[in-house]
């Protein structure tokens, strides 16, 4: 049974991460800074920021999937922010390459492409916004992003190991959640900052297991998000609400599709997201 490691398991998206990787057959330990509520594995508190902590809790793993951040910008001082975030990544990856790990999965996010939590009214250049859409983040949590994924690019340069970069959209980590959806779903200027992409925790969760199990990716970047938006209106009456001066559409949009590609992630990982929430929103 391979073992793999899973940092930050105790929060909003671990759970889902954690069971994946167990029901797979995988042997898991969760570390955290604090113990998860309801517990299906081993945890190790560890301050990642220390790199000793960082070797300690590797020891014996076949993979590291990181996952532990501090999960958005303005929640800390800057400062601390990018700190903690580039800090407690660059030491798993440092140590899980000197120990001869030889796959790595850590966690980016869609605000790396600087839309999210911008003050300047920073508008996407193109959509869907693929990987190769321009990285402007005005924030410390999105430069953090711009770091850990060149981090991931040092590691591999040097050691071989495999480092896939997940930039992961709004996390729906829990079927209730979906019970927030008809608030918002009918009125365009909701979760315009996040192009209204999401990403159901139990999909996210399977892209990051194909992301171990995959060989030979080096240190692929990728978007992990549902097909579809999170709104009951078609995808160009949004942007034509939103972002009128966007005219360069990438790929053909008649529904309701996703602003936030996720094309590459299923060709390189054949991956697909399972979960709608018009599906779930009707089991509740």
């Amino acid at each position: 049974m391979k073992k793999v490691v899973i940092t930050g398991g105790s929060g909003l998206l671990g759970p889902s991460v954690i069971e994946e990787f167990i029901n797979s057959g995988y042997k898991v330990l969760n570390v955290d800074h604090k113990l998860p509520d309801n517990p299906i594995c081993e945890t190790i508190i560890a301050d990642l920021t220390n790199l000793g902590e960082a070797y300690d809790v590797l020891v014996g793993a076949d993979a590291v999937v990181h996952l532990a951040a501090i999960p958005r910008a303005y929640m800390a001082p800057t400062d601390v922010t990018f700190q903690n975030n580039t800090m407690a990544t660059f030491n798993i990856l440092e140590a899980a390459g000197n120990l001869g790990i030889k796959k790595a999965v850590i966690t980016s996010s869609e605000s790396i492409y600087g839309i999210v939590f911008s003050k300047s009214g920073l508008t996407p250049q193109y959509v869907p916004i693929d990987e190769e859409h321009p990285t402007l983040p005005e924030d410390s949590y999105g430069l953090s992003k711009i770091v850990n994924e060149k981090t991931a690019k040092m590691i591999h340069n040097r050691t071989g190991m495999q480092v896939v970069s997940l930039r992961i959209g709004n996390v729906i980590a829990a079927p209730h959640m979906y019970k927030n959806f008809p608030g918002f779903i009918d009125n365009p200027k909701e979760r315009i900052a996040i192009l209204w992409s999401y990403i159901d925790a139990r999909d996210a969760a399977i892209a990051y297991r194909l992301a171990v199990e995959k060989n030979e990716l080096g240190t692929a970047v990728l978007n992990i998000a549902a097909d579809n938006s999170s709104m009951n209106i078609k995808s160009t009456d949004l942007m034509k609400e939103a972002f009128p001066g966007v005219t360069d559409f990438r790929e053909p949009l008649t529904g309701y599709e996703t602003l936030l590609s996720n094309k590459k992630a299923k060709e390189i990982l054949d991956w697909k997201p399972i979960y709608n929430w018009r599906d779930e929103v009707k089991k509740l």
